[in-house]
């Protein structure tokens, strides 16, 4: 249940919304549908209901006993939505496959390895294909293109124009706003890292997704924080092609970050400009010589 965990609660906490609605639940399938996930985690999150007495399950009669209550729910922090849980699995399957032109991804298998149902899957695989770097096929088969020269130029010049956009906002977010507290916590685990960097340089790539979303997220632009989808998975892609040298390239791209960081905290425009530009351009740098 490891690697379902996060899809499991997430799935759980809706259903139980559904429970405050109504006196019946409809059928495995129907749910199924209706949370986007397998009917294995149907069966799971029902046998919870269960064990909790919130539903006596005879068969497909599944009748409401009580109504939910708050500690019925898991923790917010521990349920990812599963756009979120998607999107990391995709990554790491391509990752895992080297990222070479002509790959396959099947959405049967990759749904199955999430535990969830393949429409979700398809819905992800059909926004993000847009960007054309992966294609439809026929049977749920879809192949990974890979991208040349101009396409990464193209995407840099947008990452800096929007990210620079997302770091001014940053610096005017009031003191109290929730991501300063997730800029400390990113901070401490860019620390962590440098401190066993021959262990842990590999940690690198999934910490700068979560960094670079934070900055794009304060720029409260919907469209923004979308683009990020691809900037991620493409910056992740040369973080996996080019591996000479990975060990210091991350640990100058985690200083960088902390340079990025204390800039940020600064409140000052012109700092937060000037460490993002020079962060964003060793990114440039580092992707245009990724490309085989």
């Amino acid at each position: 249940m490891a690697k379902q965990n996060t899809v499991f609660k997430d799935a759980y906490n809706r259903c139980l919304k559904l429970l405050a609605d109504t006196s019946s639940l409809p059928s495995e399938p129907e749910l199924g549908q209706m949370l986007g996930v397998s009917r294995t985690t149907v069966r799971a999150i029902l046998s919870r209901f269960e064990e909790l007495q919130l539903i006596a399950w005879d068969k497909r009669k599944k009748s409401v006993l009580r109504q939910p209550r708050p500690d019925d729910y898991f923790p917010t922090e521990e349920t990812d939505s599963l756009a979120e849980i998607i999107e990391r699995s995709f990554m790491r399957r391509i990752l895992a496959g080297g990222a070479e032109p002509g790959m396959q991804i099947n959405e049967l298998e990759l749904a199955r390895d999430i535990g969830t149902g393949t429409t979700s899957v398809r819905e992800f695989l059909i926004r993000f294909s847009r960007f054309g770097l992966i294609e439809k096929r026929p049977n749920s088969h879809w192949i990974l293109k890979g991208f040349t020269r101009e396409f990464a130029l193209e995407l840099t010049e947008v990452r800096e124009m929007f990210e620079l956009r997302s770091a001014a906002r940053f610096v005017s977010l009031p003191d109290n706003h929730p991501a300063w507290d997730e800029l400390r916590e990113i901070e401490a685990l860019h620390r962590d890292i440098l401190a066993d960097i021959d262990n842990r340089y590999r940690e690198f790539s999934e910490l700068d997704e979560q960094f670079h979303l934070l900055v794009h997220k304060a720029s409260s632009n919907r469209f923004i924080v979308d683009f990020y989808d691809i900037i991620a998975i493409v910056f992740h892609y040369h973080y996996q092609w080019n591996k000479t040298n990975a060990r210091q390239r991350n640990a100058r791209a985690l200083e960088e970050h902390l340079a990025y960081i204390e800039a940020l905290r600064s409140h000052d425009p012109a700092k937060a400009e000037q460490a993002c530009r020079r962060h964003l351009q060793s990114a440039r740098e580092t992707l245009l010589q990724s490309i085989p």
